[in-house]
């Protein structure tokens, strides 16, 4: 199956990496010389969208910033493959748990420093305005939210919260976004560094949407989290920050409970704890600082 790919007589060992929602198929691979490698296999119809990603990843790597960097890129026998270098250290969603809160704070601020430089870099996206494709799968996930047969207790007031707050997506520029930016893509290296795998959600949007994944972050550490936040704005937050976030949160809510279906009981409870504990953060949307970030903001600057 790994007929076609450049260098694959040299390697030595071929592990099946089985984490993570990706339709890619992953190994870890290890050189006959020692050299650690991710390869990604993907349908050969996604050749297009690969090859963007490819070019994303090679520009990406100029950045001072660790991350899992693009080595080669091609059709082999079994699709479209990817080759990448293995990011060496341990899951930052395991390794946080081992540090204190201010240790977890700095190493959110890393990653949130991290965050504002991916969105730097000038790619060209040809797309719609914003405003305009994100109310269009505002549109989608309503729809599909209220054909839905299971429903969240008050989860009519995430649908009344974003139908009063969409108006804050006029005039918002896009830039390229990670796509699946939180704790779980992210490495802590054996220097101490932060490194971002699993850049293959790559989209085009406001960069403050790119936020929306934070709650899986607070699941781990809300230092982190609160860290992620003062490390991208420098301590500088703006306002509309807080009241943007609060809608993509509302809308990646009512999106989460048709998605969860068809993955069984399991994980539909999970969004339903996920949506319990949106409702108590932002006090049934009486505010929109949630209460995860107030309350770690004080203990960290006790």
């Amino acid at each position: 199956m790994f007929k076609g790919i450049n260098g694959s007589e040299s390697w030595d060992i071929i592990e099946e990496v089985d984490k993570g929602w990706s339709e890619d198929k992953k190994y870890h691979i290890i050189t006959k010389n020692g050299k650690q490698l991710l390869l990604r296999i993907s349908d050969i119809k996604f050749y297009e969208r690969k090859q963007k990603e490819y070019n994303i990843l090679c520009e990406l790597s100029k950045m001072d910033f660790e991350m899992s960097k693009p080595v080669d890129f091609g059709i082999c026998e079994s699709g479209v493959y990817m080759l990448l270098t293995w990011v060496e250290g341990e899951d930052l969603e395991t390794a946080i748990l081992k540090k204190n809160t201010m240790e977890q704070y700095n190493l959110g601020i890393k990653s949130g420093k991290i965050l504002k430089k991916i969105h730097s870099v000038n790619i060209p996206s040809n797309m719609d305005p914003w405003e305009n494709r994100f109310n269009k799968k505002i549109d989608l996930k309503i729809k599909a939210y209220l054909e839905c047969p299971l429903k969240y207790e008050n989860g009519e007031l995430f649908i009344e919260h974003i139908t009063r707050n969409r108006h804050l997506l006029n005039d918002i520029g896009s830039t390229l976004q990670h796509g699946d930016y939180h704790i779980g893509n992210m490495i802590l290296t054996y220097s101490g560094d932060v490194a971002i795998i699993d850049f293959n959600r790559y989209d085009f949007g406001d960069p403050f949407e790119e936020f929306n994944r934070i709650i899986w972050d607070v699941e781990v550490s809300k230092a982190f989290a609160v860290g992620k936040i003062d490390g991208y704005f420098n301590g500088n937050i703006p306002e509309k920050f807080f009241q943007l976030l609060a809608l993509y949160i509302s809308v990646n809510t009512i999106s989460s409970l048709p998605w969860a279906i068809p993955f069984g009981d399991e994980q539909i409870n999970i969004m339903k704890e996920q949506a319990s504990k949106a409702l108590i953060d932002y006090d049934y949307f009486n505010t929109v600082i949630p209460k995860w970030y107030i309350d770690a903001k004080c203990m960290i600057d006790e």
